[in-house]
């Protein structure tokens, strides 16, 4: 999934998925606790190590030394795309829905044990049920689940989610995985673009309170795949506009919206059709949330460091800036984490032709200096990469794709000499900034600096943070390089390349997630010769295609990987770092009082 910011933004000092993050709250204990204890389940691990508890089905959940009311106020200056849940597909706009907002079957829990994720059930009774080669998973839908307007969830609602979200026109960032998986995901077109509702839909179907999903390859990985907001209940009627949805979606969760300014600004308030003892992993503590969605950088680390007034119950889920990070270190409301971050340049295909050209972008990219002048910190939100796959993927491999490159190392002459070779000096290079946001404007001058010192032409794109995202996914925009960083969906490569380089995935509409246009059809049949391989030997493959295809093509070029380093008041208790995907553990928080 894509980061909170469609700019260059974050890393970070390791990344293990689904193992230990770092970091504190400065005390309290917050160890959810729910109808079953942790002690007695039958855990279980998957090939990742990924933590699963098939067993903890049912609510409500406590946290010991928790105390009820006060309202959360959460600051960012990244903005919120859009929070329709069939295309909400940022780090922030998953995280926000999926932990507050909506439920769908399945989720994920913070283990205070180790800082990992547990997946365990939602609105289903389990896991699931898959049958011999992962092309079928049957569920069960609890009973007596409600929207917020009191209507009941049913059955039919997961049919219509999973419909809306292989509508890649409708929705052009959205995730793309029952496109690449499941039945009809190759030839419908979605309920909005396709003017026919759900004709020619196969991917699922239902009896009484049972959903089946029906693939066309094996899917291991889909109990992951469901804790997406897309595949949550979503229903037919309620949806028919998905340009107002998006501007209120129906809630299942503990918070509804309230007012809402799209980009700006989001008031969640609590949703009283909510049955908690039917929730394995949500609580309910706090009031409500106010999000403030374009606070300067700046302004976020001078209140946090305050920690005056409503800053003793603020928190934010952007990254400390370098110059504070020592003082905000010190008392201990600061948060690390890891989780599985790739941010990259990516080049498009149709325009950048050369590989040598690419290369050279890749030798000629300033890191150290853009981890600077974005405020990173290098060894602690900011690392060096090499692999599209990060260090903790399951059949990562070691190589180097750029030929005689010190990983994370500048080396304009190296680039200019490969330009030349190639009679390629004074390429132009287009990509977009945001010109609103002052830590782009940095990074956007040390790149061009060192672009022009390597013999490129550099012609940053002004944008804003609002719209940057909106040029990214334009395949007729006038860049041809799109920067972008990319967070495992899910613990395996499956995750990973049929989202960012397979052809599939581009519509004329838009690019979807593969920002580099990469369109090779020898690539795209590999992908789906993983894919159709027993599950236990896909994770090797995984790391063979990504030698292969950043070796012999290099779609992409790896700027970091990821990690984060977050805020909070003194009277913020359980904010820790959910590394699935980088951002607070919104389940755990509370209030003191």
């Amino acid at each position: 999934m894509r980061l909170t910011k469609p700019v260059i933004a974050l890393a970070t000092v390791s990344v293990v998925f689904g193992l230990a993050a770092c970091g504190g709250d400065g005390g309290g204990s917050d160890e959810p606790r729910g109808t079953a204890n942790s002690d007695d389940v039958d855990k279980s691990k998957n090939e990742e190590n990924v933590t699963q508890d098939p067993t903890r089905v049912d609510g409500p959940v406590e946290i010991d030394g928790a105390t009820p009311g006060g309202t959360v106020t959460v600051l960012s200056a990244a903005g919120l795309n859009t929070m329709n849940p069939s295309e909400a597909y940022y780090q922030n706009t998953t995280s926000i829905l999926t932990g507050l907002v909506t439920r769908q079957l399945t989720q994920y829990v913070y283990n205070p044990d180790d800082g990992s994720q547990i997946l365990i059930p939602d609105l289903a009774t389990d896991l699931g049920t898959p049958n011999d080669d992962f092309t079928e998973w049957t569920f069960t839908l609890k009973d007596g689940i409600k929207y917020e307007d009191g209507t009941p969830v049913k059955a039919e609602d997961f049919v219509y989610s999973a419909a809306a979200s292989m509508d890649r026109t409708q929705f052009p960032e959205g995730p793309a995985y029952s496109n690449d998986y499941l039945v009809s995901g190759d030839t419908y077109e979605g309920p909005y673009t396709g003017k026919n509702g759900l004709d020619g839909f196969e991917g699922v179907t239902v009896d009484g309170n049972t959903i089946t999903y029906h693939a066309r390859l094996p899917f291991p990985d889909l109990p992951y795949w469901l804790t997406f907001a897309a595949m949550g209940p979503i229903p037919e009627a309620a949806a028919a506009d998905p340009a107002a949805y998006a501007k209120h979606p129906l809630s299942t969760g503990p918070y509804k919206f309230g007012a809402y300014t799209p980009e700006k600004s989001l008031e969640l308030v609590k949703n009283d059709q909510w049955d908690a003892d039917t929730d394995p992993g949500r609580t309910a503590y706090p009031d409500g949330y106010n999000f403030d969605l374009q606070t300067a950088s700046e302004k976020i680390d001078e209140l946090m460091l305050g920690d005056q007034g409503d800053s003793q119950t603020t928190l934010t889920y952007d990254d400390v800036l370098s110059a504070n990070y020592r003082d905000m270190d010190a008392t201990d409301r600061l948060v690390v984490g890891g989780f599985p971050l790739t941010s990259y340049w990516a080049p498009d295909y149709r325009k950048i032709t050369k590989l040598e050209v690419r290369q050279a972008l890749a030798y000629a990219f300033p890191y150290k200096d853009t981890y600077r002048a974005g405020g990173l910190i290098e060894g602690v939100t900011a690392t060096a990469g090499d692999s599209l796959l990060p260090p903790g993927t399951a059949g990562r491999k070691e190589f180097n794709p750029i030929p005689d490159h010190e990983v994370g190392s500048t080396d304009t002459e190296k680039a200019k000499q490969l330009l030349t070779d190639a009679g390629e000096l004074g390429f132009e290079i287009k990509w977009p900034y945001a010109n609103d946001d002052e830590q782009a404007v940095a990074v956007k001058d040390a790149i061009v600096a060192s672009l022009e010192k390597a013999g490129f032409k550099a012609s940053p794109v002004p944008s804003t943070v609002a719209d940057v995202s909106t040029v990214r996914a334009d395949p007729d925009a006038d860049i041809n390089v799109r920067p972008a960083g990319w967070i495992a969906d899910w613990p395996s490569g499956g995750s990973w390349f049929p989202p960012l380089i397979k052809s599939t995935n581009l519509k004329a509409e838009g690019v979807g997630s593969n920002y580099s246009v990469f369109n090779e059809p020898e690539v795209d049949q590999k992908i789906d010769d993983v894919l159709a391989l027993p599950v236990d030997e896909q994770a090797d493959a995984w790391g063979d295609l990504d030698e292969d295809v950043m070796t012999n093509y290099l779609p992409l070029f790896v700027t970091r990987y990821g990690g984060v380093a977050q805020q909070h008041g003194s009277k913020i208790e359980g904010h820790f770092i959910d590394n699935t995907i980088g951002m607070p553990t919104w389940k755990n928080i509370y209030v003191v009082q």
